[in-house]
């Protein structure tokens, strides 16, 4: 199969990374940090990055300090920063802080919905409606996001059916991108690509983008059955940021420095320096404490050193 020659990479290290890394001595991430870690990225080549979570800080302390990490980018021309906004009230809190793009978030399983924002399905995407109608009233694009497309850590494997219905809806309030999440990193390529043909069948491949965990070491050969079915978008974490709250232990965001490495071995244009992207990587990690999850930053690093 020909493969997509170009792909566009949505970095989501400085929001939905350091959102699920633990906090140095009790601390968040200081906010200079945080914009100088979005910052390189974007200098970096990577075309969106997103920057934080318009969230109640009671519940998700990492992310306290938004607006103020929104507000200090030095924003690249051509380069996009999207926020988490899950409510009317944190949309409004992200446009006053000058957002341009923001992103909402459904699950394509009920149990999952139930524990993580405790609503169905239809309720979330109720919830939603408000939030896609004032973004686009205001000039703001949205981008969907479907949680569990290929497996829930209360309910098991989820029908493609299932995704594709979420994943419809989320198009039709005017989401432009859909990106599909295999939150628990259990999916395999064959079940991956069924799963994306199901979906594809209501909404644009050109729409829909890759969100893939590598709890199970799968996500390097989930890109590559994705990218066989012409999809060419996915997000990823530099250095791996962001482990798997549903599996202890376990690695949770596929790393961009492994994507791009995969990418350029194929041949596909992706923007992105990878020694600029590296350097961030080792940047962010310092201050958190540890090495990267990234195999290709590992070796880059390694290799650099000898």
């Amino acid at each position: 199969m020909k493969l997509p020659s170009k792909v566009r990479i949505v970095e989501v290290g400085p929001r939905d990374g350091l959102q699920n890394e633990p906090m140095v001595g009790g601390q968040p991430v200081a906010t200079a940090v945080k914009v100088e870690l979005i910052e390189r990225l974007a200098d970096a080549g990577l075309p969106a990055v997103e920057s934080t979570a318009f969230v109640s800080p009671k519940w998700v302390p990492q992310m306290a300090d938004q607006a103020e990490v929104l507000r200090g980018i030095r924003r690249k021309p051509g380069v996009s920063y999207p926020v988490l906004t899950p409510n009317l009230k944190g949309f409004e809190a992200a446009l006053a802080a000058g957002a341009t793009e923001v992103a909402i978030f459904g699950a394509a399983s009920e149990s999952f919905s139930k524990r993580n924002i405790n609503c169905s399905i239809a309720e979330s995407l109720e919830r939603f409606q408000p939030v896609a109608d004032a973004a686009h009233a205001a000039g703001v694009k949205v981008r969907g996001y479907v949680s569990c497309v290929v497996g829930c850590p209360y309910e098991g494997p989820i029908a493609p059916r299932a995704v594709a219905e979420v994943a419809q809806r989320l198009h039709d309030m005017g989401c432009y991108e859909v990106s599909l999440g295999d939150t628990i990193g259990v999916g395999t390529p064959a079940g991956m690509q069924a799963m994306i043909e199901a979906v594809a069948a209501r909404v644009p491949l050109a729409q829909l983008g890759g969100h893939y965990h590598d709890t199970y070491g799968m996500a390097a050969a989930n890109i590559y059955a994705s990218l066989e079915m012409g999809m060419a978008t996915f997000d990823s974490s530099v250095a791996g940021l962001g482990g798997c709250p549903y599996a202890k232990g376990a690695s949770g965001n596929v790393a961009t420095e492994d994507v791009i490495y995969l990418l350029q071995g194929l041949g596909i244009e992706t923007g992105v320096d990878l020694g600029a992207l590296l350097d961030a990587g080792i940047f962010i990690c310092g201050v958190l404490g540890k090495a990267p999850v990234s195999k290709a930053a590992q070796a880059l690093a390694a290799k650099r050193a000898a």
